[in-house]
């Protein structure tokens, strides 16, 4: 055999190799299939969990989703299966380790497996720090770090057992940069991120794939179920303009899309809307200059004062410019996505 061939065949082999191993790769990190899956959704009752579970839905998945509040989940079941949705939802704190594995125990009997679990739930406290008690620090934690660890923990052995899995922990802009007036919210975003990344690294021998998701705002309706301390009605108001104006937030459709497609092919990191891009960009070259326009932004928000280290939720805080034009699009969308009472919508 001339040289000349010996080295086509090479280059030949080669190319076969690495197209069979590109294939591979693309099979078990970029073409997940959620036909017939089960996606677990913690926080799926409304807000940006609902629309996860429409959509997932709509790709042909089974999707159970958990909450505490038992009349809006619900609501968010008939809502999913007025949509054709195969849908269970199971009233679940996720702060409840025993209330957590029950709720792996029942969708896994419903469905025979979970295949995906999102972890989303979510509480936003804002108000200046001095306001902020230990308590709320506690509370944060138990949701957005405690919460998704033990929902983990309670998945692993069957994801483990077949050799795969997909975790979605939908952390936050916040977990990348800690943003005035939001510091328990971001603190405990902060410890998601940083449990997700070594997740990530150590689940990945087992076949099972974790991605991070750091939205920035998204009009979701989620303001009015915030709670917001001190002169709560001017904390609503800044909270809830940024969180509707096109301009700083994205649709929650939008994100879903994203976040669905960031699961699909088995991203590590999902970082959501240009905004909050540029921002954590900013963070990382410039770590001096942020937090010295971070504390320019926060001499501008309102002082302590008002209801002080009480609690009040949004739809609670109203004032001339929430809800007014400026807050249209998220009170819309607070009536698509489950985050209005009965009695309110």
């Amino acid at each position: 055999m001339n040289e000349g061939l010996k080295d086509a065949l090479k280059l030949a082999a080669a190319g076969a190799g690495a197209y069979l191993a590109a294939r591979a790769v693309y099979r078990r990190f970029g073409g997940y299939d959620f036909e017939g899956k089960t996606v677990l959704i913690t926080g799926g009752s409304r807000g940006l969990g609902l629309v996860l579970a429409r959509g997932f839905a709509a790709e042909g998945a089974n999707v159970a989703v958990c909450a505490r509040d038992h009349r809006e989940l619900e609501r968010a079941r008939a809502d999913l299966a007025a949509r054709g949705a195969r849908v269970l939802a199971f009233p679940c704190d996720v702060t409840d380790r025993a209330q957590v594995r029950e709720l792996v125990e029942v969708v896994t009997r419903r469905f025979g497996r979970i295949d995906v679990l999102v972890n989303n739930a979510g509480v936003i406290q804002v108000g200046p720090l001095e306001l902020m008690t230990l308590e709320d620090f506690e509370q944060a934690m138990n949701v957005h770090f405690w919460g998704p660890l033990y929902a983990t923990l309670a998945v692993l052995p069957q994801m483990r057992g077949r050799g795969e899995g997909r975790i979605v922990n939908v952390s936050s802009v916040g977990g990348k940069v800690s943003v005035p007036h939001l510091v328990p919210y971001s603190a405990s975003k902060f410890a998601l991120a940083g449990l997700s990344d070594g997740l990530r690294a150590e689940l990945a021998q087992d076949g099972i794939v974790v991605t991070s998701v750091f939205p920035g705002l998204m009009r979701t309706g989620s303001p009015r179920n915030a709670t917001f301390k001190g002169r709560h009605r001017a904390e609503y108001a800044w909270f809830a303009v940024s969180d509707s104006l096109p301009v700083t937030s994205i649709n929650a459709e939008r994100a879903a899309a994203q976040i669905i497609e960031a699961c699909r092919r088995g991203r590590a990191e999902l970082v959501i809307t240009t905004q909050a891009q540029a921002a954590v960009k900013f963070r990382a070259l410039f770590p001096e200059a942020t937090a010295d326009i971070l504390a320019v932004v926060n001499r501008l928000l309102p002082g302590p004062g008002g209801i002080g280290r009480a609690r009040a939720k949004g739809k609670e805080s109203e004032s001339s410019l929430a809800p007014s034009v400026l807050t249209t699009l998220t009170e819309w969308a607070a009536r698509r996505n489950n985050e209005l009472r009965e009695a309110e919508a």
